[in-house]
């Protein structure tokens, strides 16, 4: 899937999301980007900008594509070393309604 695409995705689906109470940052290895979710607000935002957040992931943008599929599972991706989480881990368990 492509950058745009799955920058869509991810926009329809927290845009459809409870707030999140919170800012997240996905940093795709390889430097293929940044997905910056503002959910301190209602509805959830979703931008393109590398700024602070309370929580940054660091994902392979092919396994962040599996994980918005379904296809894996985000605690054995983060078992396994496939993501890294900076900041509040809570924050990142919330994120399940994100995926699958």
């Amino acid at each position: 899937m492509s950058y745009e695409a799955t920058l869509e995705k991810v926009s329809k689906v927290a845009a459809a999301a409870d707030p999140l109470g919170a800012t997240v940052k996905f940093v795709f290895k390889g430097g293929e980007g940044v997905i910056f979710i503002d959910g301190s607000q209602d509805p959830n935002t979703v931008s393109t900008e590398d700024k602070e957040a309370e929580c940054s992931i660091s994902v392979d943008k092919g396994d962040f594509d599996k994980l918005m599929s379904g296809d894996m599972n985000p605690m054995m991706a983060f078992m396994s070393g496939k993501l890294k989480i900076e900041g509040n881990m809570g924050i990142a368990m919330k994120l399940s309604s994100l995926f699958g």
